[in-house]
C-alpha cells in the first residue's frame, strides 16, 4: 500500500485555496492549506510535502523567498508557482530557483491536476535516479 501524496497549498486568497483543495483532495492525496510563507515553512519543517502549490504575491514573505527556502532545505519537494501577475522574468527566476512549473491565474482544474501529477512523477523519478557521469555529446 503506497503512502498518500502530501500536497501543500500556499495562497493568501481563501477562494483560491478552496478551489485548489476541491480540485486536488481525494483518497490518494492529503492536502493542507496555509495563507502565507511563514506558515508554509513551519509546516514543511514538521514534515515536508511532496508537492507545494505556491502563490508569488503574499503579504510578508513573498513566494520567491519561500521557493528558495524550500529548495534549499527540502530539495526533494516539487514546487509549482502560481501567480495572478505572470511575467517572463518571474517565470525565469522561479525555474532558476528550482520550481517544477509556473502557472498563471486563473488556473483551471485540469491544468492544476496535470501540473501536480507531473511534479509528483518528476519527484519519484528524481528519487530513483542514480548519479552517473553524463555521456559525451555525439558529433
Amino acid at each position: 500500500m503506497s503512502e498518500k501524496t502530501r500536497i501543500l497549498i500556499v495562497d493568501d486568497e481563501e477562494i483560491v485555496r478552496l478551489c485548489l483543495v476541491r480540485t486536488l483532495a481525494g483518497k490518494h492525496c492529503n492536502v493542507e492549506v496555509v495563507g502565507n510563507g511563514q506558515e508554509a515553512l513551519a509546516l514543511m519543517g514538521r514534515e515536508p510535502f511532496d508537492v507545494v502549490l505556491l502563490d508569488v504575491r503574499m503579504p510578508g514573505m513573498d513566494g520567491m523567498t519561500v521557493l528558495k527556502t524550500i529548495k534549499e532545505k527540502w530539495p526533494e519537494s516539487e514546487v509549482i508557482v502560481i501567480t495572478g501577475y505572470p511575467k517572463i522574468e518571474a517565470a525565469k527566476e522561479a525555474v532558476t530557483l528550482g520550481a517544477y512549473d509556473y502557472l498563471a491565474k486563473p488556473v483551471g482544474p485540469d491544468e492544476i491536476i496535470d501540473a501536480a501529477n507531473g511534479a509528483l512523477l518528476h519527484k519519484r523519478w528524481a528519487l530513483r535516479r542514480e548519479p552517473r557521469a553524463r555521456p559525451a555529446a555525439m558529433h
